[in-house]
């Protein structure tokens, strides 16, 4: 996870550069609050080209599956040729986890010792991994999740592995009051009945949703002493196929302030959202590092073209 974050900030660097290359990520919707998306990128110093094709179908769980899947491919960058075809869903995963860990390098109060976590699945699990990686006084995770197997599973998993105190709250609000870095990490929706209030969310704290604005009403995020997102274009674009009806001014961009072009915690008393909507970047910068691992020790299988 060390070695993710540090690809995944180097990528923010690179973006803020203009040395990158990620169009907002087109996609279909088969059913509803559903989605397949494409999601290529380029990053010119690293030598790495590819594409994510992954979806996202909330009923998935209650058949058994994973609510995200996906396949990344990784092209020569001198002759465009697919060299590697690997696993999406442990890479996005493991990137948006880094990517929250990025955002709370800069952006979380140092002194950060409590997480709350709404939503006890996969992307639950690696943010709390990526978090406990730079936030070295973080000991307290309150976790809420609408299946109970879910949060109990949780409880036990993340207690015995990290060695932190994990708790079951019963309520959104539950993993959301005195915590100082919030994730969510529920489904996307499109037409959301998000929950959590503004008073809620104490003085000093980050807010990072991985669902959008699914949890979060608009006027706890306009609430926010700053509104940051990892790519102003990309949710500009989501804006126009009808989500984020109502969100505030964007104060930043994540690679303005990993690049130190924005300033990002100013105090310890700001109340601060990144709103990480999941670059293609990250991805091809993670797929990149695995690629090169398995080349080196010589792990994988050969096909043909």
């Amino acid at each position: 996870m060390r070695k993710i974050i540090g690809v995944v900030e180097e990528a923010f660097r690179q973006k803020e550069k203009g040395r990158t290359e990620a169009p907002p990520k087109p996609g279909i919707h088969p059913q509803q609050d559903a989605f397949i998306h494409a999601m290529p990128a380029y990053l010119s110093e690293m030598k790495s080209a590819g594409v994510k094709w992954v979806s996202g179908f909330p009923d998935n769980p209650a058949r058994g599956l994973p609510y995200i899947s996906g396949l990344l491919i990784l092209n020569d960058v001198e002759t465009g040729f697919p060299i590697s075809v690997m696993d999406g869903s442990w890479i996005t995963a493991k990137r948006t986890g880094a990517a929250t860990a990025v955002a709370a390098k800069h952006l979380a109060r140092r002194d950060s010792s409590t997480f709350g976590i709404l939503g006890c699945g996969t992307q639950g699990r690696s943010n709390l991994e990526a978090l406990l990686t730079v936030c070295k006084g973080l000991h307290s995770v309150k976790a809420y999740d609408t299946r109970a197997d879910n949060l109990s599973g949780y409880v036990k998993e993340m207690t015995s592995k990290y060695g932190v105190d994990v708790v079951s709250v019963d309520s959104p609000r539950g993993a959301v009051e005195g915590c100082d870095i919030v994730v969510t990490a529920g489904p996307i929706l499109k037409h959301p009945k998000p929950v959590i209030e503004p008073s809620w969310f104490k003085a000093g704290a980050l807010a990072c949703p991985l669902d959008f604005d699914s949890y979060w009403k608009p006027e706890t995020m306009c609430a926010m002493d700053k509104f940051c997102t990892d790519d102003k274009e990309q949710l500009t674009y989501y804006k126009t196929q009808g989500y984020f009806p109502e969100i505030p001014d964007v104060y930043a961009e994540l690679a303005e302030i990993v690049s130190g072009k924005k300033k990002g915690r100013e105090n310890s008393y700001e109340r601060i959202m990144c709103m990480n909507l999941g670059l293609a970047i990250e991805d091809i910068a993670t797929a990149k590092l695995v690629y090169d691992k398995a080349v080196k020790e010589r792990v994988g299988t050969e096909l043909p073209l």
